[in-house]
């Protein structure tokens, strides 16, 4: 059983912790550089690409937004810019179109200017998957210090439900389960003293009987 257990308790736990990071927000210290718009066909990869903009139309082909970045030591950071609607992930975020012009008027100061990109999500080149920008915000410098506020009260909640929700189930075995498989072991426990019972009581008779039997026998054949 306790292998078992890992067998099947290890991969539940990989899928939560992965949907949580997607999901979760996280945030970069970036340098804006650009922004692009690029006719993109969403296919196999579907499941990672946002809403179009919010009042047009469903389509897989559409034009999607980008923002150009790059990290403190160079390194390219490349986000898309989609609307989340009313979709999931609950971010509802309907102002793809405002966050470019920030994105546009970041790019145009160039310098030494910082910002802070708030995203979900991933970014994997082999199947052309970028983090979606929730929101921008301007930063001191590359080595501020972020708290992620949000995901600790996440955790916190996400924990004390876990706590408030293990309780009750205790609860509710005790108070339910409980009593039940403490009434099956005493209902077992008073069918196998019953049994021995009647198995000695079969032995017993058994043994007068036999007795009885050697006595009328001795009696009349000697």
């Amino acid at each position: 059983m306790k292998f078992l257990k890992w067998i099947i308790g290890i991969p539940v736990l990989l899928v939560v912790v992965a949907f949580l990071h997607y999901t979760l927000p996280g945030r970069d210290v970036v340098r804006i550089v650009g922004t692009d718009v690029k006719r993109m066909d969403i296919g196999s990869s579907s499941l990672f690409w946002a809403a179009p903009d919010a009042g047009t139309n469903k389509n897989w082909t559409r034009d999607v937004r980008f923002i150009n970045a790059v990290w403190p030591n160079g390194e390219p950071r490349v986000y898309r810019n989609e609307d989340t609607d009313w979709g999931w992930p609950p971010y509802f975020k309907f102002d793809s179109s405002n966050i470019t012009a920030q994105a546009q008027d970041l790019a145009k100061k160039g310098g030494d200017v910082w910002v802070a990109v708030t995203h979900y999500g991933w970014r994997i080149k082999l199947f052309t998957i970028f983090p979606n920008v929730i929101s921008i915000e301007r930063v001191s410098g590359p080595n501020v210090f972020l708290i992620p506020w949000f995901d600790i009260l996440f955790f916190l909640v996400l924990g004390l439900l876990g706590y408030l929700i293990f309780r009750t189930i205790r609860a509710l075995k005790r108070k339910h389960v409980d009593p039940i498989v403490e009434g099956i072991d005493d209902f077992v426990d008073d069918v196998g003293e019953n049994v021995e019972q009647a198995t000695s009581e079969a032995q017993r008779r058994a043994t007068e009987a036999t007795g009885g039997f050697r006595r009328w026998k001795k009696r009349w054949f000697g």
